[in-house]
């Protein structure tokens, strides 16, 4: 039952985002939504829906609050005068382990300006991040071990 509840509201987000408030739209968005919650639906498996979509959401509400803290960030550099930046490489140690979690850890570092995901390695241990500063390294690996990485740990597993 579950299940139905969720593709009706991301039928109707899809309603929203798309414009069009077509019957036929809002089936495409249910089918569209299903077969997404079906993709999913072993990462998804282990908790109660509900619960796993505020953690969700929680981790999403990070996701905003650092993009706007890192925008602010990037923007005061690049305005300053004297740029004293040090870009670099560095290795980031994972904790998550999962294909999944992997992905979306690298995605969300990469979409935080200032931060790219460079690669990870063979064995899935370490992402390689770059930066466009890192006077200070280890408070860039706990703010991403205590921000993104631990959110997506309790969201999924």
């Amino acid at each position: 039952m579950i299940i139905y509840v969720l593709s009706l509201m991301f039928a109707i987000i899809w309603v929203a985002i798309t414009g069009s408030t077509s019957i036929h739209n809002l089936i495409f968005g249910f089918a569209l939504s299903t077969a997404s919650l079906w993709i999913v639906r072993h990462e998804i498996n282990a908790r109660g829906y509900l619960r796993r979509l505020g953690l969700i959401f929680s981790l999403t509400v990070l996701f905003f609050k650092e993009l706007a803290m890192s925008a602010w960030k990037v923007a005061v550099m690049v305005a300053s005068p004297k740029m004293d930046l040090k870009p670099g490489i560095f290795a980031f140690p994972l904790t998550v382990d999962r294909d999944f979690e992997i992905t979306l850890l690298a995605n969300l570092i990469t979409l935080t300006p200032g931060t790219l995901s460079v690669d990870v390695s063979q064995d899935r241990r370490i992402l390689y991040v770059h930066a466009i500063d890192c006077s200070d390294i280890e408070a860039t690996k706990r703010d991403i071990a205590n921000g993104f990485e631990k959110k997506i740990l309790e969201a999924f597993r």
